[in-house]
């Protein structure tokens, strides 16, 4: 599968509007991952529609969850 480096500028850009556009959310996973983010921990979602209907998720945490939110961590750090 070949690589488009365009893409790759897309996902910054995006990427840096979606930090712009919630400031509190890499900040609060830095947190959790040095504390609460280990492997067998469970990350609760729950997304609220404008006309109040919920959906909610969980997952529990493995290895490879974590190494790949620490790789987006250092991609968003580089912001």
């Amino acid at each position: 599968m070949a690589f488009n480096p365009a893409d790759l500028l897309r996902v910054r850009s995006a990427a840096a509007k979606f930090n712009s556009n919630h400031p509190k959310l890499l900040p609060f996973f830095n947190a959790a991952r040095g504390k609460a983010m280990t492997p067998g921990s469970v990350i609760e979602i729950a997304i609220t529609d404008p006309n109040g209907e919920k959906i909610e998720t969980n997952l529990r945490v493995q290895e490879s969850d974590i190494e790949l939110i620490n790789l987006l961590m250092e991609i968003g750090a580089k912001q």
